[in-house]
């Protein structure tokens, strides 16, 4: 019962946060418009709901003092990081307060009886996100006619070794109904979750490809902050990390296409979203949850899917 509740649970955590804090602003304003002060109430209703936005500046400005060190990528200039933070202020909220706590159910996993020969997708979502984060993705994928699956990675703060089963789970329904090795698209410690599965694997051919969008492959920077299990996880050169790049077989990189950002709030400096001997691509300006919206990561997918099978 406990994992049937999980996605549940975030789902109604940020149902809670998205309607308290917007409750609390249409307060806060009938309040001050009692008292004759409708400047003030104008000021809190920002506060309230543009709190986030600050928070976010607070991260873009981390980025710019601390975050690039001697990292091989361009730095980024002030105006990219201007613009990658206005792109977040935008994307956080349809992820948080709208597909994830309202929307994590609406598309389906479409899994059709004629798919066999087809190859599938599996998305696999990031820390503190659900699969409502890949809504677009899983709409435009079924409308396409594209066998696909997206899995909720419980427990939320639990160590990444937790989600081997979900991953193995997702994994084998795709197989199963295309008889294909599916491409995965990971967001974030979706990526590293994914990898720690394929650790578990004989065979390397059950994957064809992987996607990954801002994962943080070498760690970050920011998780030197983090209080949870998974978050502590992906702290720079943590033995956790450690200890999977060591059981990783050579060569296995080059299955992979990695997108990374010199703007990235989150997994900074910008290089530690890239893994040696994967095919690494920059995304200049883009912030952390605005990368899974992104053209570049989906016309990839898209190639990778008209690829004929191939018997390895």
């Amino acid at each position: 019962m406990r994992v049937s509740r999980l996605p549940l649970m975030l789902a109604r955590l940020q149902q809670f946060t998205t309607l308290g804090g917007t409750l609390l602003a249409v307060l806060w304003a009938l309040l001050a418009w009692r008292m004759g002060s409708p400047a003030w109430g104008w000021a809190g209703l920002l506060v309230v709901l543009g709190g986030y936005a600050g928070v976010l500046a607070l991260e873009f400005t981390l980025v710019h003092v601390v975050g690039h060190g001697g990292d091989p990528t361009p730095p980024a200039r002030p105006v990219d990081l201007v613009r990658a933070w206005w792109g977040e202020v935008r994307a956080a909220p349809r992820a948080f307060c709208w597909r994830q706590p309202f929307r994590s159910r609406r598309w389906p996993d479409h899994l059709p009886a004629d798919a066999a020969g087809r190859r599938g997708v599996l998305l696999v979502h990031g820390f503190v996100c659900n699969r409502g984060l890949w809504n677009p993705w899983l709409q435009r994928l079924a409308a396409r006619g594209v066998p696909v699956v997206a899995v909720n990675l419980e427990p939320v703060f639990g160590s990444i070794d937790d989600y081997i089963g979900i991953i193995e789970q997702g994994m084998s329904k795709l197989q199963v109904c295309t008889g294909l090795a599916p491409i995965v698209v990971a967001h974030s410690m979706g990526g590293l979750a994914l990898r720690r599965w394929w650790c578990e694997q004989q065979d390397d051919a059950r994957v064809h490809h992987v996607l990954t969008l801002g994962t943080p492959h070498q760690g970050t920077w920011l998780a030197r902050f983090a209080l949870t299990r998974n978050a502590r996880q992906m702290r720079r050169a943590s033995p956790w990390l450690l200890a999977l790049s060591a059981r990783e077989p050579p060569g296995r990189a080059a299955r992979f296409t990695c997108f990374y950002s010199h703007c990235d709030n989150i997994v900074f400096p910008p290089a530690t979203a890239t893994l040696h001997g994967a095919d690494n691509h920059h995304l200049p300006g883009v912030a952390h949850v605005q990368m899974a919206d992104r053209p570049e990561p989906w016309a990839t997918l898209q190639r990778l899917l008209q690829e004929p099978p191939v018997r390895r």
